[in-house]
């Protein structure tokens, strides 16, 4: 059943996000803000979006995470740990590992948390191992959660479902997952989306959140790639 978050909002109260595969999705509202996340590169097997945006979050640099040629308008890049205001929007890096052994097998990885009219967004980017400490407290309770579920690259369906019910967001939704269009050695989002409850899938097309629409208890959001 698709989600009724698919219902065209209006922007001065919600954002509007698209996901065009694996971890690259836009984020736009009726400030004016638009924000892309880790764009791939054409190997990655899903076409290549045409997207422009004020900023665009990095969170490694494997060419299937880092490809900022592909947004247009020059877009401030941040691609480090730290807090920074661009376009607008205060973004905060969290460093963490693309791996169990602190980046020796794929090196770092990048968490950003961020804010968008009254919404906090985290996306996790290829996180490869668990959440501890000052870093679950610095990233709990966020609105919306995105978070890579296939495995082999990152964590898995198990791992994925321990992050989502340590953060606790309202709405968290998976990717880096395999695909009709990305072929990668992971699995689908079945074996995550089996481990809970609250599930709703949305078809080929954004969905509109603002802060009425968050739901209790957590939603998991299985969104459809844009082609």
């Amino acid at each position: 059943m698709t989600s009724p978050l698919t219902t065209e909002k209006d922007l001065s109260k919600a954002v509007r996000i698209s996901w065009f595969g694996h971890a690259m999705f836009l984020f736009e509202d009726g400030a004016g803000h638009r924000l892309v996340t880790d764009p791939y590169a054409d190997y990655v097997g899903y076409p290549l979006p045409d997207v422009a945006a004020d900023v665009v979050l990095v969170s490694h640099d494997h060419a299937d995470h880092s490809n900022v040629g592909l947004v247009k308008e020059n877009p401030a890049v941040l691609s480090s740990a730290g807090a920074q205001e661009l376009g607008g929007v205060t973004v905060t890096g969290f460093s963490t590992f693309h791996d169990e052994r602190r980046g020796a097998e794929r090196g770092p990885n990048v968490i950003f948390r961020w804010g968008m009219q009254g919404l906090t967004f985290v996306h996790l980017g290829d996180l490869g191992h668990m959440l501890e400490g000052n870093l679950v407290k610095e990233l709990s309770g966020a609105d919306i959660l995105f978070v890579p579920v296939g495995g082999t690259f990152t964590i898995d369906d198990a791992g994925a479902e321990e992050v989502v019910k340590m953060l606790g967001p309202r709405i968290a939704v998976p990717m880096h997952y395999r695909t009709e269009a990305c072929g990668f050695p992971v699995n689908t989002e079945e074996p995550f989306a089996a481990r809970f409850d609250h599930v709703e899938r949305t078809g080929k097309q954004p969905v509109y959140i603002s802060r009425e629409d968050l739901p209790e208890p957590t939603l998991i959001l299985i969104m459809d790639y844009i082609a």
